[in-house]
């Protein structure tokens, strides 16, 4: 048996639409992986409930197949599913480690990352990587064609999840197919600033860098309350929020020691707004862990 701990992601950073990933320390989903004569699943953990067994509807199937390597797999989670946090994302980069050293098929880290990136097409119906680079490399990744960049930082975070379902496939539906050219300009500028935030563990330009005028205000009414908990983020210390991933999940930058006041101010606008919701004190981390 091989246990793995994977963890959450975010996506997108506002202005690194399908580029930008960074991982987060906490939460986290753990695979164990078995060998077996064929693909089989069991799912417990938060919002198991919702999360299919069949291996030909779950992410983890799809990475099994991939690499050729049937197997028990048990997935615990502790990533909602539905909550911009990658929790599909985690699932299938967990399973791709576990099932690699399971089976001693050699692959590197990198090379694991379109293997999972398959998985993630079961659930979002294309092969993405924004989400599955991180989990599986750590740190703040750019994810550009076929090659994946990372970059290890030292940025602190609060993600809060409010209690609304939003799926990856209503998320795209809402991303316009146009853009104005200052709107691009602007988001080009957003993406470098935040780029070199990212190298220099800085989270003012980090912050900074996460404006854009795109993608963020078409998801952003798919989130009851965002106005209102963007705001008292940045008016608790935040240097920029912005929609994690698909949503609903909200990520706010800030200094390690303002993450507590960050928290409690983005729960209590969530409140305000009728919805129920639950902050993680968090920060960029590491990849998934392999025991």
């Amino acid at each position: 048996m091989r246990t793995v701990r994977a963890p959450a992601t975010s996506a997108n950073l506002g202005s690194g639409f399908d580029v930008f990933g960074v991982a987060l320390d906490r939460p986290a989903d753990v695979i164990r992986v078995e060998r077996a004569p064929r693909t089989t699943i069991d799912v417990t953990g938060v919002g198991s409930q919702y999360i299919p067994t069949d291996p030909e509807k779950n992410v983890v199937g799809a990475v099994a197949d991939a690499l050729d390597a049937p197997a028990h797999i048990e997935i615990d989670k502790g990533v909602r599913p539905s909550s911009g946090l990658g929790s599909s994302a985690a699932s299938a980069a967990g399973a791709a480690l576990a099932l690699n050293a399971l089976y001693e098929r050699g692959h590197t880290r990198t090379e694991l990352v379109p293997v999972a990136a398959e998985g993630e097409a079961v659930v979002s119906g294309e092969a993405h990587v924004d989400n599955v680079a991180p989990a599986l490399l750590g740190g703040f990744t750019v994810a550009r064609e076929d090659e994946v960049t990372p970059v290890e930082t030292d940025i602190s975070l609060v993600a809060c999840l409010p209690e609304i379902a939003v799926s990856t496939r209503d998320a795209r539906r809402v991303v316009p197919d146009r853009a104005d050219m200052a709107d691009v300009v602007h988001t080009v500028g957003s993406a470098a600033t935040l780029t070199v935030g990212m190298c220099r563990s800085d989270p003012e330009l980090v912050g900074k860098g996460m404006d854009e005028r795109l993608v963020t205000p078409a998801r952003s009414e798919l989130i009851t309350g965002y106005d209102a908990v963007r705001s008292a983020a940045l008016e608790a210390g935040a240097t920029g929020v912005t929609v994690s991933g698909a949503g609903p999940s909200l990520l706010a930058v800030c200094d390690p020691d303002e993450r507590g006041r960050i928290a409690a101010a983005m729960l209590d606008a969530f409140e305000d707004a009728g919805v129920e919701a639950r902050a993680y004190k968090t920060r960029v981390g590491g990849g998934a862990d392999l025991f």
